[in-house]
Order: C-alpha cells, then sequence, then structure tokens
C-alpha cells in the first residue's frame, strides 16, 4: 500500500473541496461507479503528485488541464508527472477543459476507450449521460 504523507492527504482534501466547474462535470460522470460499474477516486494523492481522477482497476489516470497547462514550463513538468505515473503502469488520459464543455460526449468516449483498452471486459456501452442523478435537465435549472 502506498502511504501518503499528512501533508500530501491534506493537500488533497483541500482539492476535493475546491472543484473546478470541469472537475464537477467529470466527477458527476464518473462518481458512485457511474462509468461502467468502474470506481474513480478524486484528487487522489500518489507519490508526490495529486491526480484529478484516479481508477486504481484499470491503472487509469484522468487529468483535466486548463489554460496554464499550455505553458512551455507547465508542459514539461505534466511530461515529467506522466513518465513517472507511466513506469508504475499508471495510463494517463489529459483533456482540455474547453473540450469538456464543448465535445461532452467525445470526452465521454476518450475515457471509455481507455477504460475498454485498460480492462478489455468492460461493458459494451457508453453509460447514458442522462438518467443518472445529475442528468442534462437537472443542470440546466439553476
Amino acid at each position: 500500500m502506498n502511504k501518503q504523507s499528512p501533508t500530501q492527504t491534506a493537500r488533497a482534501k483541500a482539492l476535493r473541496h475546491n472543484k473546478t466547474w470541469a472537475e464537477k462535470e467529470v466527477w458527476s460522470w464518473l462518481r458512485a461507479k457511474r462509468f461502467s460499474k468502474y470506481k474513480f477516486r478524486r484528487q487522489h494523492p500518489i507519490g508526490h503528485y495529486v491526480l484529478d481522477f484516479f481508477c486504481n482497476e484499470a491503472k487509469l489516470a484522468i487529468e483535466l488541464d486548463g489554460s496554464g497547462h499550455g505553458h512551455p514550463k507547465r508542459q514539461k513538468q505534466d511530461q515529467l508527472r506522466d513518465d513517472w505515473l507511466e513506469e508504475r503502469g499508471i495510463e494517463v488520459l489529459r483533456i482540455w477543459n474547453s473540450r469538456i464543455r464543448t465535445e461532452k460526449e467525445m470526452v465521454r468516449k476518450m475515457i471509455w476507450d481507455a477504460l475498454n483498452r485498460r480492462m478489455p471486459k468492460s461493458s459494451q456501452q457508453i453509460p447514458s449521460l442522462s438518467g443518472r442523478g445529475q442528468g442534462e435537465g437537472e443542470r440546466s435549472q439553476k
């Protein structure tokens, strides 16, 4: 078992309480095994990193990237992080926040395809966006 320092655990907890709009959206798809019955954790600490979303069963990390990730220095840091995770058998799926807003179904398919690459015995159909607690209609009513 990978023990985390109290500092890293506190950092992950703080990140869980300060979600971006993109994290809220993707978490509504993944939480409570809604996405093909896979268990995802959010803001999951591994080593000295905290992953946005992590499925231990599939060893799949999903990282949501805002505009700050477009800067060369940040891209280099992200690549070092991805390499470190991949050395430990974890596939990293990076998704731009803007795609979550404009290409929702395509993003869901990207996640689905990554799960199928990692766990070929998964279900045959991508779970629907509707009919799961916070469906499209419920989110638009404010």
